[in-house]
């Protein structure tokens, strides 16, 4: 069973006054088949944890570890972190001019396997995944994420995780911009990849509604960038009634 562990992670940002600390000592472990959710205000932290597990070289880790399957993450590229089994389904997923979904995807595929899946499977295996998630098989002839509204682009996001089944899947704000139609859809997909029980996953979330949908195993409270409390789907209950002022003035404790 894989497991991710983040083990005391600090990570800086670079601002006009000097390095700005972001991430003080973010302590978390995600096994494989286990539902992690991320909840906080802005500002938090959790998309930095986000974008320092997949590698954006804006984010500077200045203290901690990361390891899956006790290898250490923070020594690979992003390209290797992929290859690895990690997983990030953006916030604000960017635009791949000159480049087709369906090249996209059999090209990643390629990287994730090791080889290049057989043609005619492949053709199938993707036209049902875009049927589960009601894209228009006419996505994938084009560039990826150019001219696709937000909802889209999301549910392109999840089709790359029905297809290319990572070890640990990292969600950052998927439920950003959608209808309920597209929550329910995209929470569909999502819940799918769970049921094989071969991907952790790590929801990062501002409000309790796509929890609704994909019921969390844990959920951790982020405040000043560490970890306030932890508990089980019962303390999304709780943020949901309280908000998060007391965590705000109260500061971490963990």
């Amino acid at each position: 069973m894989a497991t991710l562990e983040i083990h005391d992670l600090h990570v800086s940002v670079e601002a006009d006054n000097g390095p700005q600390e972001i991430l003080r000592g973010v302590n978390l472990t995600v096994k494989q088949g286990e539902t992690h959710a991320i909840m906080g205000p802005n500002g938090s932290g959790k998309s930095t944890l986000a974008y320092s597990l997949a590698g954006h070289p804006k984010y500077t880790v200045t203290g901690g570890t990361v390891t899956l399957d006790g290898e250490n993450v923070l020594e690979m590229s992003v390209d290797e972190r992929a290859r690895a089994g990690v997983f990030l389904a953006m916030q604000y997923p960017v635009e791949v001019p000159g480049v087709s979904v369906s090249n996209f995807l059999r090209t990643s595929a390629t990287a994730i396997r090791g080889e290049a899946p057989k043609l005619r499977l492949w053709v199938k295996e993707v036209k049902a995944a875009m049927e589960r998630l009601s894209i228009d098989p006419v996505f994938a002839e084009r560039n990826v994420n150019e001219g696709f509204s937000g909802g889209e682009k999301k549910r392109h996001e999840i089709l790359q995780l029905e297809l290319l089944r990572p070890k640990i899947a990292v969600l950052d704000e998927t439920d950003s911009g959608l209808d309920v139609d597209a929550l329910r859809v995209v929470s569909d997909g999502v819940n799918r990849v769970r049921e094989s029980g071969e991907v952790g996953t790590l929801l990062i979330t501002h409000y309790t509604r796509i929890l609704r949908y994909i019921k969390p195993d844990f959920v951790h409270v982020f405040a000043h960038g560490r970890i306030a409390e932890s508990g089980g789907a019962e303390l999304a209950d709780k943020l949901e009634n309280e908000g998060y002022e007391a965590y705000v003035k109260g500061g971490a404790t963990s």
